[in-house]
Protein backbone atom coordinates (compact mmCIF):
# COMPACT_ATOMS: atom_id res chain seq x y z
CA UNK A 1 0.00 0.00 0.00
CA UNK A 2 1.61 3.38 -1.00
CA UNK A 3 1.99 5.95 1.49
CA UNK A 4 -0.24 8.85 1.14
CA UNK A 5 2.05 11.90 2.09
CA UNK A 6 -1.39 14.22 1.02
CA UNK A 7 -2.72 13.22 4.36
CA UNK A 8 0.38 14.19 5.87
CA UNK A 9 1.15 17.59 4.72
CA UNK A 10 -3.30 17.75 5.05
CA UNK A 11 -3.70 21.80 6.15
CA UNK A 12 -5.69 20.52 8.80
CA UNK A 13 -2.89 18.18 10.42
CA UNK A 14 -0.29 21.09 10.04
CA UNK A 15 -2.51 22.93 11.52
CA UNK A 16 -3.27 20.84 14.83
CA UNK A 17 0.70 20.19 14.37
CA UNK A 18 1.13 24.20 15.02
CA UNK A 19 -1.35 24.35 17.44
CA UNK A 20 0.07 22.07 19.90
CA UNK A 21 3.91 20.78 19.30
CA UNK A 22 4.85 23.39 16.64
CA UNK A 23 3.82 25.99 19.44
CA UNK A 24 5.60 24.13 22.32
CA UNK A 25 8.97 24.16 20.35
CA UNK A 26 8.29 27.81 19.69
CA UNK A 27 8.36 28.50 23.38
CA UNK A 28 10.76 26.31 24.40
CA UNK A 29 13.02 28.27 21.93
CA UNK A 30 11.76 31.86 23.40
CA UNK A 31 12.08 30.52 27.29
CA UNK A 32 15.96 29.25 26.49
CA UNK A 33 16.68 32.46 24.58
CA UNK A 34 15.16 34.79 27.79
CA UNK A 35 16.79 31.90 29.99
CA UNK A 36 20.58 32.56 28.43
CA UNK A 37 19.72 36.86 28.09
CA UNK A 38 18.93 36.95 32.13
CA UNK A 39 21.76 34.77 33.12
CA UNK A 40 24.30 37.03 31.32
CA UNK A 41 22.72 40.34 32.30
CA UNK A 42 23.11 38.32 35.90
CA UNK A 43 26.92 37.58 35.32
CA UNK A 44 27.73 41.21 33.82
CA UNK A 45 26.51 43.04 37.10
CA UNK A 46 28.76 40.51 39.12
CA UNK A 47 31.39 41.43 36.77
CA UNK A 48 30.93 45.35 37.28
CA UNK A 49 31.22 44.39 41.05
CA UNK A 50 34.76 44.17 40.07
CA UNK A 51 35.22 47.36 38.53
CA UNK A 52 37.06 50.24 40.01
CA UNK A 53 36.72 53.74 39.43
CA UNK A 54 40.32 53.73 37.49
CA UNK A 55 39.39 53.62 33.50
CA UNK A 56 42.78 53.78 32.32
CA UNK A 57 43.73 50.74 34.18
CA UNK A 58 42.86 47.32 34.71
CA UNK A 59 43.20 45.69 38.21
CA UNK A 60 43.81 41.90 38.57
CA UNK A 61 40.25 41.59 39.99
CA UNK A 62 39.00 43.39 36.45
CA UNK A 63 40.77 41.05 34.43
CA UNK A 64 39.89 37.60 36.32
CA UNK A 65 35.93 38.45 36.27
CA UNK A 66 36.09 39.37 32.65
CA UNK A 67 37.93 35.98 31.95
CA UNK A 68 35.52 33.99 33.93
CA UNK A 69 32.45 36.15 32.35
CA UNK A 70 33.43 35.24 29.06
CA UNK A 71 33.61 31.32 30.04
CA UNK A 72 30.52 30.91 32.26
CA UNK A 73 28.81 32.70 29.41
CA UNK A 74 29.89 29.93 26.84
CA UNK A 75 29.11 26.89 29.54
CA UNK A 76 25.44 28.67 30.25
CA UNK A 77 24.29 28.46 26.54
CA UNK A 78 26.10 25.56 25.96
CA UNK A 79 24.13 23.51 29.07
CA UNK A 80 20.55 25.46 28.07
CA UNK A 81 20.41 25.04 24.35
CA UNK A 82 21.42 21.65 24.99
CA UNK A 83 18.13 21.04 27.51
CA UNK A 84 16.31 23.01 24.80
CA UNK A 85 17.77 20.99 21.99
CA UNK A 86 15.84 17.77 24.24
CA UNK A 87 12.96 18.84 24.82
CA UNK A 88 12.33 19.77 20.83
CA UNK A 89 13.48 16.07 20.77
CA UNK A 90 10.88 15.14 22.40
CA UNK A 91 8.11 16.96 21.05
CA UNK A 92 9.21 16.01 17.85
CA UNK A 93 8.27 12.41 19.15
CA UNK A 94 11.46 11.07 19.43
CA UNK A 95 12.71 9.41 22.23
CA UNK A 96 15.21 10.61 24.54
CA UNK A 97 16.27 7.74 26.35
CA UNK A 98 18.31 5.74 23.82
CA UNK A 99 20.23 8.99 22.54
CA UNK A 100 21.34 9.54 25.97
CA UNK A 101 22.65 6.25 26.47
CA UNK A 102 23.85 6.74 22.94
CA UNK A 103 24.95 9.96 23.48
CA UNK A 104 27.67 8.06 26.57
CA UNK A 105 28.73 5.05 24.29
CA UNK A 106 29.96 7.38 21.62
CA UNK A 107 31.58 9.49 23.94
CA UNK A 108 33.53 6.82 25.87
CA UNK A 109 34.55 5.98 22.49
CA UNK A 110 35.42 9.79 21.22
CA UNK A 111 37.52 10.06 24.40
CA UNK A 112 39.46 7.19 23.34
CA UNK A 113 39.88 8.72 19.63
CA UNK A 114 40.19 12.08 20.57
CA UNK A 115 42.72 12.08 23.27
CA UNK A 116 44.38 15.97 22.04
CA UNK A 117 40.87 17.08 22.66
CA UNK A 118 40.87 16.20 26.18
CA UNK A 119 43.80 17.10 26.80
CA UNK A 120 42.86 20.89 25.75
CA UNK A 121 39.86 20.51 27.85
CA UNK A 122 41.66 19.05 30.77
CA UNK A 123 44.56 22.51 30.49
CA UNK A 124 41.75 24.95 30.12
CA UNK A 125 40.10 24.03 33.14
CA UNK A 126 43.85 23.80 34.96
CA UNK A 127 44.55 27.60 33.32
CA UNK A 128 41.06 28.77 34.46
CA UNK A 129 41.03 27.51 38.22
CA UNK A 130 44.90 27.94 38.53
CA UNK A 131 44.70 31.65 37.20
CA UNK A 132 47.43 31.53 35.14
CA UNK A 133 46.46 34.47 32.52
CA UNK A 134 43.52 35.95 32.66
CA UNK A 135 41.97 38.02 29.23
CA UNK A 136 44.30 41.09 28.77
CA UNK A 137 47.23 39.62 29.93
CA UNK A 138 50.16 39.87 27.43
CA UNK A 139 52.15 36.41 27.52
CA UNK A 140 54.28 34.31 25.53
CA UNK A 141 52.15 30.85 25.90
CA UNK A 142 53.38 27.73 22.45
CA UNK A 143 56.37 29.98 21.24
CA UNK A 144 53.75 32.75 20.70
CA UNK A 145 53.82 36.16 22.20
CA UNK A 146 50.52 39.00 22.21
CA UNK A 147 47.59 39.90 24.57
CA UNK A 148 45.40 37.30 25.59
CA UNK A 149 41.63 38.50 23.65
CA UNK A 150 39.65 35.10 24.66
CA UNK A 151 39.72 32.17 26.35
CA UNK A 152 37.72 28.99 26.36
CA UNK A 153 38.27 25.61 27.78
CA UNK A 154 39.55 24.74 24.31
CA UNK A 155 41.54 26.90 22.41
CA UNK A 156 43.62 30.29 24.02
CA UNK A 157 43.24 33.79 21.72
CA UNK A 158 45.72 35.57 21.20
CA UNK A 159 46.69 38.84 19.13
CA UNK A 160 50.66 40.46 18.68
CA UNK A 161 51.61 43.85 17.93
CA UNK A 162 50.85 43.85 14.09
CA UNK A 163 47.19 42.84 14.62
CA UNK A 164 47.69 38.95 13.75
CA UNK A 165 45.08 36.51 16.18
CA UNK A 166 47.20 32.97 16.60
CA UNK A 167 44.47 30.45 18.10
CA UNK A 168 46.59 27.90 20.49
CA UNK A 169 44.96 25.21 21.58
CA UNK A 170 45.24 24.84 25.46
CA UNK A 171 46.87 21.17 25.05
CA UNK A 172 50.05 22.62 23.75
CA UNK A 173 50.64 25.23 26.68
CA UNK A 174 53.44 23.64 28.40
CA UNK A 175 55.31 27.08 29.96
CA UNK A 176 53.46 29.95 30.61
CA UNK A 177 55.33 33.88 30.44
CA UNK A 178 52.98 35.86 31.95
CA UNK A 179 54.53 39.77 31.32
CA UNK A 180 51.87 41.96 33.04
CA UNK A 181 50.45 39.58 36.16
CA UNK A 182 49.54 41.91 39.34
CA UNK A 183 52.82 44.34 38.12
CA UNK A 184 55.04 44.50 35.29
CA UNK A 185 58.95 45.49 35.04
CA UNK A 186 60.60 47.90 32.36
CA UNK A 187 64.77 46.82 32.14
CA UNK A 188 67.16 48.42 30.68
CA UNK A 189 70.96 49.19 30.15
CA UNK A 190 72.05 52.36 29.40
CA UNK A 191 74.94 52.17 27.71
CA UNK A 192 77.72 55.62 27.75
CA UNK A 193 81.19 56.45 26.67
CA UNK A 194 84.13 55.08 28.98
CA UNK A 195 85.30 58.99 29.90
CA UNK A 196 82.05 59.73 31.14
CA UNK A 197 81.76 59.50 34.85
CA UNK A 198 79.81 56.51 35.68
CA UNK A 199 78.85 58.40 39.58
CA UNK A 200 77.77 61.48 37.82
CA UNK A 201 75.41 59.76 35.09
CA UNK A 202 73.97 57.42 37.43
CA UNK A 203 72.83 60.31 39.30
CA UNK A 204 71.57 61.86 35.85
CA UNK A 205 69.32 58.70 35.61
CA UNK A 206 67.73 58.80 39.13
CA UNK A 207 66.52 62.63 38.50
CA UNK A 208 64.76 61.56 35.39
CA UNK A 209 63.13 58.80 37.04
CA UNK A 210 62.51 61.21 40.16
CA UNK A 211 60.55 63.86 37.58
CA UNK A 212 58.53 60.66 35.65
CA UNK A 213 57.48 59.93 38.90
CA UNK A 214 56.00 63.85 39.50
CA UNK A 215 54.61 63.64 36.67
CA UNK A 216 51.03 63.67 36.29
CA UNK A 217 50.51 61.47 33.27
CA UNK A 218 53.00 58.91 34.13
CA UNK A 219 53.40 58.75 37.93
CA UNK A 220 50.11 56.82 38.77
CA UNK A 221 51.92 54.09 36.28
CA UNK A 222 54.46 53.71 38.13
CA UNK A 223 54.68 51.65 41.54
CA UNK A 224 58.01 52.22 42.59
CA UNK A 225 60.93 54.40 42.09
CA UNK A 226 63.54 54.02 39.59
CA UNK A 227 65.98 51.50 40.83
CA UNK A 228 70.22 52.03 39.79
CA UNK A 229 71.36 48.65 39.95
CA UNK A 230 75.11 49.89 38.79
CA UNK A 231 77.54 49.34 36.39
CA UNK A 232 76.33 46.19 34.47
CA UNK A 233 78.91 44.94 31.74
CA UNK A 234 81.62 46.79 29.83
CA UNK A 235 80.70 46.47 26.64
CA UNK A 236 82.36 47.06 23.35
CA UNK A 237 82.65 50.84 23.25
CA UNK A 238 80.37 51.45 26.41
CA UNK A 239 79.98 51.00 30.01
CA UNK A 240 76.56 50.00 30.54
CA UNK A 241 74.35 50.80 33.61
CA UNK A 242 71.29 48.47 34.45
CA UNK A 243 67.92 50.24 36.16
CA UNK A 244 64.37 49.36 36.12
CA UNK A 245 61.15 50.61 36.76
CA UNK A 246 58.16 48.69 38.11
CA UNK A 247 55.03 49.56 36.61
CA UNK A 248 51.45 49.06 36.46
CA UNK A 249 50.76 45.88 34.55
CA UNK A 250 50.87 46.75 30.36
CA UNK A 251 52.21 49.93 31.20
CA UNK A 252 56.32 49.13 31.10
CA UNK A 253 56.64 49.92 27.41
CA UNK A 254 55.14 53.37 27.64
CA UNK A 255 56.93 53.96 30.88
CA UNK A 256 59.64 52.65 28.92
CA UNK A 257 59.31 54.84 25.71
CA UNK A 258 59.50 58.14 27.75
CA UNK A 259 62.46 56.96 29.66
CA UNK A 260 64.44 56.63 26.51
CA UNK A 261 63.28 60.21 25.19
CA UNK A 262 64.04 61.81 28.27
CA UNK A 263 67.60 60.09 29.07
CA UNK A 264 68.35 61.21 24.97
CA UNK A 265 67.29 64.91 25.76
CA UNK A 266 69.04 64.88 29.06
CA UNK A 267 71.88 63.72 27.62
CA UNK A 268 72.31 65.87 24.68
CA UNK A 269 72.04 68.96 26.97
CA UNK A 270 74.42 68.05 29.77
CA UNK A 271 76.88 66.65 26.63
CA UNK A 272 76.91 63.06 28.00
CA UNK A 273 78.09 60.82 25.25
CA UNK A 274 76.08 58.14 24.01
CA UNK A 275 78.82 55.81 22.42
CA UNK A 276 78.16 54.07 19.04
CA UNK A 277 80.39 51.48 17.74
CA UNK A 278 83.34 52.73 15.47
CA UNK A 279 85.39 50.53 13.27
CA UNK A 280 88.92 51.39 12.97
CA UNK A 281 91.30 49.92 10.20
CA UNK A 282 95.22 49.40 10.84
CA UNK A 283 97.24 48.52 7.84
CA UNK A 284 100.42 48.03 9.62
CA UNK A 285 103.61 48.88 8.57
CA UNK A 286 104.42 46.55 5.39
CA UNK A 287 107.06 46.65 2.14
CA UNK A 288 105.44 49.43 -0.09
CA UNK A 289 102.99 48.70 -2.70
CA UNK A 290 104.43 47.78 -5.95
CA UNK A 291 103.31 51.20 -8.89
CA UNK A 292 103.05 48.68 -11.58
CA UNK A 293 100.53 47.23 -9.40
CA UNK A 294 97.34 45.86 -11.32
CA UNK A 295 93.70 46.66 -9.42
CA UNK A 296 91.27 43.79 -10.04
CA UNK A 297 87.99 46.31 -10.12
CA UNK A 298 84.71 44.24 -11.38
CA UNK A 299 85.97 41.56 -12.61
CA UNK A 300 88.45 43.53 -15.15
CA UNK A 301 91.90 44.59 -14.59
CA UNK A 302 93.30 47.74 -15.20
CA UNK A 303 96.68 49.52 -14.72
CA UNK A 304 97.95 52.57 -13.01
CA UNK A 305 97.25 55.91 -14.24
CA UNK A 306 93.87 55.01 -15.90
CA UNK A 307 90.77 57.65 -14.75
CA UNK A 308 89.28 56.10 -11.47
CA UNK A 309 85.64 55.50 -11.32
CA UNK A 310 84.69 54.04 -8.13
CA UNK A 311 85.48 54.66 -4.46
CA UNK A 312 87.27 51.19 -3.91
CA UNK A 313 89.94 53.38 -5.85
CA UNK A 314 90.50 55.37 -2.79
CA UNK A 315 92.27 52.87 -1.09
CA UNK A 316 95.02 52.94 -3.66
CA UNK A 317 98.08 54.59 -2.20
CA UNK A 318 100.71 54.83 -4.95
CA UNK A 319 104.65 54.68 -3.30
CA UNK A 320 105.91 58.25 -4.25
Amino acid sequence: MAFDWRQVFAPERIIDWLLTSGLQILLILIGAYIVIRILRFAVSRINRFFEDDDPSTRSEREKRAETLTKILNNIMSLIVWSFAGMMILKELGVEIGPILAGAGIAGLAVGFGAQSLVKDFLNGIFIVVENEYRVGDVVKIAGTAGLVEKISLRTTVLRDLEGNVHVVPNGEIAVVTNMTKEWSRFLIDVGVAYKESVDRVMKILADIGEEMRKDERFGPLILEPLAVLGVDSFGDSSVNIRVMFTTQPLQQWTVGREFRRRIKNRFDELGVEIPFPHLTLYLGEGEPMDSKLTVQLAGQSRPEGEERKGPSDELLRKDE
